[in-house]
């Protein structure tokens, strides 16, 4: 009987998939993993930074305590604080400051779930670890590719393109072939104390909390002008262009005149920069370049792919080209709105999720995008 670890986050999903497993015969153990120090958190050289008395991840471990004595397993609890802070938030941190917009939800897989607590669970002796997330595992010369979930409205392969190959040899994920109406169902049916609770949204450790706020306690807020391209004027006052991302239309707080989006930003300048509706061709790109390449599956580029540029945004189809310094090009003369350098670009042959990466350049007919709307701004400087 193989022993599995199955990673408890307090959510109903991974209640089910544990008592799904459990069902299937594994030998099934739980954890709880602490990633955030919900009473004061360091910088890790020996700084105190921030009193965090709202952190949610007590109560996400009493819940997950509550599944664990509903289904007769035992729970353990791991602390990744110090990996996470490392790997995940200061990585976050650091992109944020030269003006991109990172995942930290990818980077949580990659170092966190499919790594630390991979390693945990191999020292410990088991064979296979287990999660809640929303994908399958199909077959491609006798190894494991990842693919979309059944559930296309809640699939999560997106989140888990950064996870090392090697690792699909080793998962699991029960989820993968039911829909989220039939998850719930069974928690319901089982009676579990977590069968109607909402399933967490935004980053795991901000919690419930306005993510500027919480950010401004790492990165200081510095107000600058917020700019219309095509006037050259300035409209508005931004509170930090970090805190921006390309596209944006709420929260601009630009009153009386607009709707206004996001199409830049210039760290070094500190100003932000808009274009009202009827100048929103500045938003589509034709093309990006993809840095940091992950491969999952093998394929033979180029090749005519779909392509996600953020989460539950619609397949787009791609022409995917492989460049001399391995990043990749990928080519989409319609036209996509919104891409974003810092992004992920994730990269699906029919189901099989087979590679993604960071968005590093964002082009249109040939134009570096972003130095485009910089250079319409400032044409004196370029």
């Amino acid at each position: 009987m193989k022993k599995v670890l199955v990673g408890l986050s307090g959510g109903v999903d991974s209640a089910v998939a544990a008592y799904l497993l459990q069902q299937q015969g594994y030998d099934v153990t739980c954890a709880f993993m602490r990633n955030w120090d919900s009473v004061a958190n360091e910088d890790f050289s020996g700084n105190p930074t921030l009193y965090d008395p709202v952190c949610p991840q007590e109560a996400d471990y009493k819940d997950a305590a509550d599944v664990a004595a509903k289904l007769g397993l035992e729970l353990l609890r791991i602390d990744f604080i110090k990996e996470y802070w490392d790997d995940v938030f200061q990585t976050f941190i650091d992109e944020y400051k030269l003006g991109r917009t990172p995942n930290p939800d990818i980077l949580c897989n990659r170092y966190i779930k499919f790594d630390s607590f991979m390693k945990f669970a191999k020292e410990k002796g088991f064979d296979i670890v287990a999660t809640g997330h929303y994908a399958r595992l199909g077959e491609e010369g006798n190894h494991h590719v990842l693919c979309k979930a059944v559930d296309y409205n809640k699939d999560q392969s997106y989140f888990l393109t950064e996870i090392r190959r090697e690792v699909l040899e080793h998962v699991l994920f029960p989820l993968g072939e039911i829909e989220k109406p039939e998850v719930r169902r069974i928690a319901e049916e089982l009676g579990l104390s977590i069968a109607k609770k909402k399933d967490s949204t935004g980053i795991c450790f901000i919690g419930e909390r306005r993510f500027r706020e919480f950010l401004g306690n790492y990165l200081p807020m510095k107000s600058g002008d917020i700019i219309d391209v095509t006037t050259k004027q300035k409209v508005g006052t931004h509170q930090g262009v970090m805190y921006y991302t390309i596209g944006q239309r709420k929260g601009l707080d630009i009153g009386g005149i607009g709707p206004f989006f996001v199409v830049g930003k210039d760290v070094y300048k500190n100003e932000l920069y808009v274009v009202d509706a009827n100048h929103q061709d500045l938003l589509y790109a034709t093309s990006c370049i993809v840095a940091g390449v992950n491969w999952l599956a093998d394929r033979t580029l180029p090749l005519q792919c779909h392509a996600k540029f953020r989460y539950r945004q619609a397949d787009n189809d791609v022409e995917l080209v492989l460049n001399e310094d391995g990043t990749l090009t990928a080519l989409f003369p319609e036209g996509i709105r919104s891409i974003t350098p810092g992004q992920e670009a994730v990269f699906y042959d029919s189901d099989v999720m087979f590679a993604g990466g960071k968005i590093e350049k964002v082009y249109k007919n040939g134009l570096d995008l972003m130095e485009h709307v910089k250079a319409l701004v400032h044409p004196e400087t370029n």
